[in-house]
């Protein structure tokens, strides 16, 4: 795979040789690649294998050049951008072994194929809002789409007279669905039927009131019920008073909302729905880019399939006791619910955008990154690391940034510091890693990361995320850097960087200057696997490993970890088992040959479930780091004397159990003499004594 770098007019210092060893390559710097230099580019085409071109700003212009070039069309090009990253910074002389890591990432296969949504647009709009100016977004759309309007008022101005479009009016009751499937509920209760009204204007001039407005419907708070209008109307017959509200239930493709509020209330609106209203919430778009955008919505779509869900490592729920909803609680595009009668969640691929803070704060696994896996990611960061560190590279930084945004910002500061002397820009030592969303990778990316020999990992937030996303991310940040400080690693190896646009570059420029963290003494190997918590347990055992600190155990932070321990009082605990039938990731066990509850720490998810069945309350959750190689041991953590039949001497229960239920029942009228002793018998024993009893009144004794 050739590889073509350029030090873009000499503006940036490249070490050819530096860069080539670390990626088993002879490179030949260019100066004007895009330029004098195009030959080698054609050239490097010739092999008609795929090119990487260390370069963004012409990447148009050299896809240009290759569409031109005999036998080079459909050899893919690979982009990678090392000019702002890094080599217009301040210490761009000491950038070599970020920009060899950099261009190693660009050699990687691409990601896997994964499954995708289908999504078929017609191409029928409905236009909700005031009249006037619904009808005029209407004129911006007809000549493409199928446009329905639904009034909500005659607005300033009121309706045209030459009625152009379909007019719906009444009470919204609902608005749900997605791109090519939004389902409107309305109710139609005014007296004037638009579908007879041909808006001749009778009516209004007849009204006394001026009840009827220039949307052709009766404002009922004005209405004084002369009935003038219905004589009017006269042979159009498109008013009357008696007619009873109806319901109505109509599809469409597209929506554009341009009343106050929008009819979604969550951060993330579904595609194919345009809010162009007055409120400033997020999603909010332009009018004229929604109308852009809506013209461009007709035929057939696709998107990845973001997600994952295994259902049997789903911690939600067990015998209609709700556990963990962390990611019903995060999803800022309300795409997950809770699944009756399956014990599960429920995750619409329709709705999701894939922003993957789901699977971030999924404690089981269920819930994976699919675009790409996480043991795709895994490879990118091993590349990333491995690569810096044999060029020579110390102390990296992983600055996890979004592909849009996030890329922006980071090419903003790096052309900020070609400008401005106190600028400084991306630092040698900070390594910009594009993620489809910042809140699809979470504690188990980030220490294994620290333990394939990073000192920090960063992750830049810049505004479009919901604002539960930062919670959760720091939330799972927090944890991590408890389990670092805990075992001795010195300095703050996770932080959020904050930064919207471009008046937050001289922020973000101080943010990534900060002292580097210790780092481990030796670099993991292992592969990230598929399974998020095995992926967690070999980078808590080599971060371990490496520890200068190893305390028997580290407390995490309350109600924010996927790592942690039961408390039992034995007290309350009468070994009933209920918590053992609850427990999910078979964390709480029991003895089949004894009263026994065992506890397997390492397994445990933090899902509270075992909380809320346990009839006694004696378990609550224990947010902690183990050390010890107790932690992956069954440890008994209850135990207790078994109760004996009194007729056949087998054990059926626990002394503690059966004598409290005694206890309970002992002034119960049915559960006196032979009904009693019945209670300390097992389960045969109790059926054999009830039939050959000879004081037992049976059925058949009945007349």
């Amino acid at each position: 795979m050739p590889t073509l770098i350029c030090d873009c007019n000499k503006t940036m210092p490249l070490a050819a040789k530096t860069l080539g060893t670390a990626l088993n390559e002879n490179l030949t710097l260019h100066t004007t690649l895009c330029r004098r230099e195009a030959g080698a580019f054609q050239q490097a085409l010739a092999a008609g294998e795929d090119v990487v071109v260390a370069c963004t700003q012409e990447s148009r212009l050299f896809q240009e050049i290759a569409a031109q070039t005999e036998g080079a069309q459909g050899v893919p090009i690979r982009f990678v951008n090392i000019r702002e990253t890094g080599g217009w910074s301040k210490d761009a002389a000491q950038a070599a072994p970020k920009q060899a890591a950099l261009l190693a990432l660009a050699r990687l296969p691409a990601p896997e194929p994964v499954a995708t949504v289908d999504y078929q647009s017609a191409g029928r709009v409905l236009v909700i809002g005031a009249l006037d100016a619904a009808e005029r977004a209407a004129a911006l759309l007809g000549d493409t789409l199928d446009v329905i309007l639904f009034s909500t008022g005659a607005g300033a101005d009121g309706g045209a007279q030459e009625r152009r479009y379909p007019v719906l009016t009444g009470t919204i009751a609902r608005l749900t669905g997605w791109l090519g499937a939004f389902e409107l509920q309305w109710a139609q209760n005014n007296a004037i039927d638009l579908d007879l009204c041909t808006r001749c204007n009778a009516c209004l001039a007849a009204c006394p009131e001026g009840a009827i407005g220039f949307d052709y419907q009766i404002d009922s708070a004005l209405c004084k019920s002369h009935r003038a209008c219905v004589k009017a109307c006269g042979a159009a017959g498109a008013i009357n008073f008696d007619r009873q509200p109806e319901s109505h239930r109509e599809t469409f493709d597209l929506v554009l909302d341009l009343r106050a509020t929008p009819a979604f209330t969550q951060h993330a609106l579904p595609q194919g729905y345009f809010f162009a209203g007055q409120a400033a919430v997020p999603g909010r778009v332009d009018l004229m880019q929604a109308v852009l955008q809506l013209r461009g919505l007709v035929g057939a779509f696709e998107k990845p399939r973001f997600f994952s869900y295994k259902q049997k490592l789903c911690a939600h729920s067990r015998n209609e006791k709700t556990g963990c909803s962390a990611c019903i609680d995060v999803c800022s595009a309300s795409a997950i619910s809770s699944e009756s009668g399956r014990q599960a969640i429920k995750v619409n691929p329709n709705l999701c955008v894939g922003c993957g803070a789901c699977t971030t704060v999924c404690p089981s696994g269920a819930l994976g990154f699919a675009y790409p896996a996480a043991s795709e990611q895994g490879v990118r960061l091993k590349t990333l690391l491995g690569t810096y560190a044999r060029a020579g590279g110390k102390d990296a930084a992983i600055l996890f940034h979004s592909q849009e945004a996030g890329t922006r910002l980071v090419n903003d500061l790096g052309r900020a510091a070609r400008l401005d002397p106190s600028t400084h820009g991306v630092p040698a030592r900070v390594l910009p890693l594009p993620l489809w969303h910042t809140a699809s990778v979470g504690l188990d990316l980030w220490l294994t990361a620290i333990a394939y020999g990073a000192s920090q990992v960063w992750v830049l937030m810049t505004g479009e995320e919901a604002p539960d996303y930062v919670t959760a991310v720091q939330a799972q940040m927090d944890v991590a850097q408890a389990i670092l400080s805990g075992l001795g690693y010195q300095g703050t190896h996770l932080r959020l960087l904050h930064a919207r646009d471009a008046r937050d570059l001289a922020a973000l420029d101080t943010q990534l200057q900060v002292p580097p963290a210790q780092t481990v003494g030796h670099a993991a190997g292992f592969a990230v696997q598929a399974d998020k918590r095995a992926t967690l347990e070999l980078a808590l055992d080599h971060l371990i490993a490496q520890a200068a600190s190893r305390p028997e155990v580290i407390a995490l932070p309350a109600g924010a970890s996927p790592l942690g321990a039961v408390a039992l009082d034995k007290d309350a605990c009468t070994l009933c088992l209920s918590c053992v039938n609850a427990c999910p990731a078979g964390a709480l066990q029991d003895n089949q040959l004894s009263p026994q509850l065992k506890f397997i720490e390492k397994n445990c998810v933090q899902c509270g479930l075992c909380v809320k069945t346990c009839p006694e309350k004696a378990l609550a959750l224990v947010p902690q780091l183990r050390l010890s190689a107790q932690r992956k041991e069954a440890v008994v953590i209850n135990e207790m004397q078994p109760y004996v039949c009194i007729r056949c001497s087998k054990p059926f229960g626990t002394l503690k159990a059966i004598e409290g239920m005694l206890s309970k029942l002992a002034g119960h009228a049915m559960f006196q003499g032979a009904a009693a002793d019945r209670l300390k018998m097992c389960g045969d024993c109790r059926v054999i004594d009830i039939y050959s009893a000879d004081n037992e009144v049976k059925i058949q004794d009945i007349r």
